[in-house]
């Protein structure tokens, strides 16, 4: 019993500090596609599993990410095999987890981020939002670390179109 409860203290005591960066990675990365509280759910979970192969707890946010990404990615598979995911509705479903409090800038840009193909969404998003350096999102995505920077300057020009398209629809529609 003591063992069980030292697990989940030393757990809880690496995840708290994470938990914001954790969840805003989550909200980025899936909005509109799938609700990020289960994407967060199965990845904790997971994470608590296998808590014994951390090999440092500074390593701690890296093995929460790297499990986070396979968990996307093999929910992501399922649905491209069931054919559940029609690219043209993912696009539109409502994120459940907006808040009245939530700033409009905010909500663009993850708008914007979906629009995005999901290897230079994802290394946005770690970089971007979550901090990583590329050397550890080149490990995270088992890329090359150029392959990461390409990524990165492709996925930054593509969201700048996609942003500028959204203000010019906006000032047609106001004009």
């Amino acid at each position: 019993m003591n063992a069980a409860k030292d697990k989940k203290d030393q757990f809880m005591e690496l995840y708290t500090p994470v938990h914001e960066n954790f969840e805003r990675f989550c909200k980025a990365r899936v909005y509109g596609d799938i609700d990020y509280k289960d994407l967060m759910h199965d990845t904790i979970v997971i994470a608590f599993e296998k808590f014994h192969k951390l090999e440092s707890p500074k390593a701690f946010l890296h093995f929460l990410f790297g499990i986070c990404i396979r968990v996307l990615a093999n929910t992501n598979k399922k649905q491209r095999l069931l054919h559940l995911k029609d690219e043209a509705v993912s696009l539109e479903v409502e994120d459940h987890s907006t808040r009245a409090d939530r700033n409009d800038d905010t909500h663009t840009l993850y708008a914007a981020l979906a629009k995005l193909p999901e290897q230079q969404r994802e290394a946005l998003v770690l970089f971007e939002i979550s901090g990583f350096a590329i050397a550890e999102i080149a490990e995270l995505q088992k890329a090359g670390i150029s392959a990461v920077k390409q990524r990165l300057a492709r996925g930054r020009q593509a969201l700048l179109e996609i942003l500028s398209a959204d203000v010019k629809k906006e000032k047609e529609v106001t004009t």
